[in-house]
């Protein structure tokens, strides 16, 4: 686990002060092999203690400068066991809670920690450890959905990092990061802005630092959150991607917090590959779990979804807050490849974990679950009750995205069910909502709501706004606004247009859109592979890999589980190897890099073909032409983005 060091006297105190001076120069790898050198040179001077807090201390490099997890569990692993038979001592309790609260898996694992902490701190008056473990416990005992009870331990924590008696500015980095993340589960975002002001006011939070500008990241991170919850997401991004952007000023590499949120906004938009490069080499966070679940639930590999979901369900135990999103998704993951038996395992088990936590937005995505079930068994009663019980969950929630779903969901039951009249009032109910959100309609959503007939109401509200159409017609398009109706031949230029039309804020690569357009060809040939040296990695490869790397996922948390650490480094170096293809196949904003002439002459010729249609549309239809013109986004990824202030919002109608 160590590292040679250039330094390897008797005496512990150089390595250690050598260990400081290289951190501070940033040098964390001299920082490491310093760090090593004291923990051998104690150790043989029989100073356990002292070899325990170093041990946690290395074990804290490799976690949170260096982003290896597998590297830093031996360390805080050793740390517990040099003092485990020492007497009562306050290093006891430094070493049980000496990773980030977050990172720990296992809440019950979390409780214990922070408990043994707890009974130190108090024991001998040390105040910071104190802090520290009534943090760990309150994130532990909230994530086992005992909710009061630890929001009243963290609260007590956030007292004495602002109170003025602690010292550790670490252990009060922690501390609030544990906040932050039980805050985050729970979305008690009203609790953020208040500790938050005084933890400004403290000096806790800030950009004067490292640790201040990564806390300061992880508010703005849960504030980013809140603005997704309120279907402001145009604010939430610009939040999250200046956030981002400060942090990488000060620590290159090291934000993580800000990107898995902007992940999570990228998925609901439908930028996925995005939302991928995001992810990539922060998916071994507990935190970013949900986001590459939900992320392979959105790209269609239900598979994956399910086995994320399981890893996640495993590494959690008894949890109650995260591990409810995550069932969510299993439940979709599960009816989406056809097992509804399956599906409905989950959602009962998702409605006991639920049960009795009071916390609205999780009821009512359990009951939202509970009536896709319904649904798929044939029980439309039960689901619409189901549904209908969920909207009494957020009644007085400050959750317009989430009551909007509900809405959708149970009009979209009535029309299936043949209750036409139902399902208007139910589409009304949701278009009212959508009216004032900030966010991107997913494509099947927006067709009901026009074939039930409620445009009219998302007009009314959204002064100006008029929906303007494409419809195929054989030979011949047909684009409509109002009373203007024009009749266009059929080119590819249209046909690009309408498959992003279709799926507003969707990317497509210019060869998937000439393949959607065209077809892919019959006699065995991949134009992707044509040209001078094809792609980096295509999409069957990227596939392969994503499931390679779930599977080491998996591997690495067994190794770690039975306490084989070289096994472990085995597996992590191979991940980390599979984890760099990746990302060299990747380019800014999660877009495939190609190495092919083929993938430069589909996106210009896409690109000339789209641009035609449009002249031709703004020839027709001005104004609306205009809108979408400046909506679309061509070349090697192409989008059509709408904004809830556009005059004109196109769609398409078979």
């Amino acid at each position: 686990m160590g590292v040679a060091s250039a330094v390897d006297g008797d005496d512990p105190a150089a390595p250690l002060q050598l260990a400081d001076e290289a951190m501070a120069a940033g040098d964390v790898d001299r920082a490491v092999a310093h760090l090593s050198a004291a923990v051998r040179a104690l150790t043989a001077a029989g100073d356990n203690r002292q070899a325990a807090t170093t041990c946690a201390r290395l074990g804290d490099v490799f976690a949170n400068w260096l982003g290896n997890k597998v590297a830093a569990r031996p360390w805080f692993t050793r740390a517990m066991r040099l003092i485990e038979n020492e007497p009562p001592c306050p290093e006891q309790g430094y070493a049980a809670v000496a990773p980030m609260g977050c990172d720990v898996d296992d809440p019950a694992v979390l409780i214990d920690r922070a408990a043994l902490a707890l009974d130190r701190a108090r024991r001998f008056g040390d105040v910071d450890l104190e802090t520290k473990a009534l943090a760990d416990g309150g994130l532990g005992h909230v994530q086992a959905g005992r909710v009061a009870e630890g929001m009243a331990m963290i609260d007590e924590a956030m007292a004495l990092a602002c109170g003025g008696g602690t010292k550790d500015a670490g252990m009060i980095g922690k501390s609030v990061c544990s906040f932050f993340t039980a805050c985050y589960y729970t979305a008690d975002f009203e609790r953020v802005e208040v500790w938050s002001r005084a933890l400004r006011q403290r000096g806790v939070i800030g950009s004067a630092s490292v640790p201040q500008a990564f806390l300061s990241s992880h508010c703005r991170s849960v504030q980013g959150t809140l603005l997704c919850h309120l279907g402001r997401w145009g604010e939430a991004e610009d939040l999250l991607r200046r956030t981002s952007a400060e942090f990488e000023e000060v620590m290159p590499g090291g934000a993580w917090h800000p990107p898995i949120a902007l992940a999570e906004l990228r998925i609901l938009q439908g930028r996925l590959a995005e939302a991928e490069a995001l992810l990539l080499g922060r998916d071994d966070h507990i935190q970013a779990l949900l986001p590459t679940a939900r992320l392979h639930l959105a790209r269609g590999d239900f598979d994956l979804a399910c086995a994320t979901a399981r890893r996640g369900l495993r590494l959690m135990g008894d949890d109650r807050v995260r591990a409810a999103a995550l069932l969510g998704v299993l439940v979709e993951a599960e009816l989406s490849r056809g097992d509804v038996n399956q599906a409905a395992v989950a959602s009962a088990e998702l409605d006991m974990r639920t049960r009795g936590l009071n916390l609205a937005a999780l009821g009512a995505d359990a009951a939202r679950q509970r009536a896709r079930v319904s649904a798929a068994q044939g029980n439309t009663a039960a689901a619409v009750a189901a549904l209908q019980e969920g909207l009494d969950d957020v009644a007085t929630a400050d959750l317009p995205l989430l009551k909007m779903s509900l809405y959708l969901d149970l009009a979209r039951l009535h029309e299936t069910a043949g209750d036409h009249a139902e399902a208007v009032v139910e589409a009304r109910a949701a278009a009212a909502l959508l009216a004032r959100l900030d966010v991107v309609v997913r494509a099947s959503d927006a067709a009901m709501l026009r074939r039930l007939g409620v445009e009219a109401v998302a007009r009314r509200v959204r002064v100006g706004c008029r929906v303007a159409t494409l419809s195929p017609d054989g030979v011949w398009w047909t684009a409509e606004c109002g009373d203007t109706v024009v009749r266009l031949h059929d080119t590819k230029g249209l046909r690009y247009l309408a498959e992003l039309v279709g799926h507003p804020g969707t990317e497509r690569h210019a060869l998937d859109l000439v393949d959607l357009v065209e077809g892919v060809s019959d006699i065995g040939i991949d134009r992707r592979r044509l040209g001078d040296a094809g792609p980096l990695l295509d999409a069957q490869s990227r596939a392969a890999y994503r499931h390679r790397v779930a599977e080491l996922r998996d591997d690495v948390e067994d190794a770690l589980a039975v306490e084989d650490d070289d096994r472990a480094a085995k597996l992590q170096a191979e991940l980390d190897s599979l984890v760099g293809e990746l990302a060299r196949a990747v380019g800014l904003g999660g877009r495939g890099r190609k190495a092919s002439s083929v993938a430069e002459k589909a996106r210009l010729n896409v690109t000339r073909a789209m641009r035609a249609a449009l002249t031709k549309l703004t020839e027709a239809l001005p104004a609306p032409g205009a809108v979408l013109d400046r909506r679309v986004r061509t070349g090697l990824f192409c989008c059509y983005e709408p904004h809830p202030d556009d005059e004109t919002i196109w769609s398409v109608q078979s």
